[in-house]
């Protein structure tokens, strides 16, 4: 098995080589397949249940130090997460107004890499109201359109109604937006147990593409009820936090990777969470954060090979419910 550090060092070293040199491809890989595409790294993916389309179930997502970073000056970082994401083969990218300058700041990297229509682009919208009002239709359409122009599309993939906000007014211009054929799919967020309820009422009764929620091996909340639902109902779904923010790092701290893990080709615990999230069959894709360029590689190691199979997922719970919990 190898150490985080040798896997990352081999990745890159391999991207690196691909880059360089003519024809070079992965074992395995079509001939006909270009470098740095799902087919040539051999991602997994999963089909979006409303349509069949597929992605590869890693992403990325635009939260935490992401969004740090993007506030910055320096936005090299950034550029090689990006450039990481596409050349591994991932396209969901995740992001949303409330997450600072993350929209606008990957929007114009990724049209400088010219890779704008490389990437599957979700975002979301939530235009609170005053006083315990209702969304205001004309605020929620202006930062809808300011993602347009952010983004630099005059198509979006999905955007969703973030955490739920004003439902019947924000996903009603969703709603309208798609059948206009400017949005290719529509959805709702969040990362509330609280509001799994309303969650669910919302799947039952509107037509959605996708929920974003928030799933971990050691937050699972969502297995009982929401994830079968989705199946049910043929939403896809995109998992946040499936690090349990910074949680899970804490708790495993500087203990190794176990050797059963090898048997899922997990050789990292970054690897070990995505694929424990992934591995649920409603998961469509997991969309961890990260301002890291060598990150970002690690964990497109989770969308390759074999994902823990229900034995083994059961395995990663007892592994990790054993621990010490993460001090606050």
């Amino acid at each position: 098995m190898y150490t985080r550090r040798e896997w990352l060092g081999l990745t890159l070293g391999a991207g690196a080589a691909l880059a360089i040199t003519p024809g070079c491809r992965p074992v395995g890989a079509s001939a006909t397949a270009p470098v740095g595409t799902a087919a040539s790294r051999n991602l997994i993916t999963r089909a979006i249940p409303s349509t069949g389309e597929r992605v590869p179930i890693v992403g990325l997502g635009s939260s935490a130090t992401f969004s740090s970073v993007a506030r910055s000056e320096d936005h090299d970082a950034l550029r090689g997460v990006l450039r990481t994401m596409i050349d591994g083969g991932a396209t969901v990218f995740d992001t949303a107004p409330s997450y600072g300058a993350s929209e606008e700041v990957a929007g114009a990297i990724a049209a400088e890499l010219g890779i704008t229509d490389r990437i599957f682009w979700a975002t979301k919208v939530n235009v609170a109201g005053r006083g315990g009002a209702g969304a205001d239709p004309a605020a929620a359409r202006a930062q809808i359109e300011a993602s347009f122009q952010k983004l630099r599309k005059p198509v979006i993939d999905l955007i969703q109604v973030h955490n739920l906000g004003d439902v019947p007014t924000q996903l009603g211009i969703l709603q309208q937006l798609k059948a206009e054929g400017r949005i290719r799919y529509t959805g709702v967020t969040t990362t509330s147990a609280g509001r799994y309820g309303d969650l669910m009422n919302v799947m039952r009764n509107e037509p959605l593409d996708f929920i974003g929620i928030d799933y971990a091996v050691d937050n699972r909340g969502v297995e009982d009820e929401v994830l079968p639902l989705a199946a049910e109902r043929r939403i896809g779904v995109l998992v946040y936090a499936p690090f349990g923010r910074t949680r899970l790092w804490a708790r495993v701290a500087d203990r190794e990777v176990p050797a059963w893990a090898s048997d899922f080709d997990a050789t990292t615990w970054g690897q070990f969470f995505l694929k424990f999230a992934a591995s649920h069959p409603a998961v469509t894709a997991v969309t961890p954060a990260t301002s890291q360029p060598r990150n970002m590689a690690d964990n497109l190691g989770a969308a390759m090979g074999r994902l823990p199979n229900e034995a083994q997922r059961r395995r990663m719970i007892e592994l990790v419910e054993a621990l010490p919990p993460a001090s606050r």
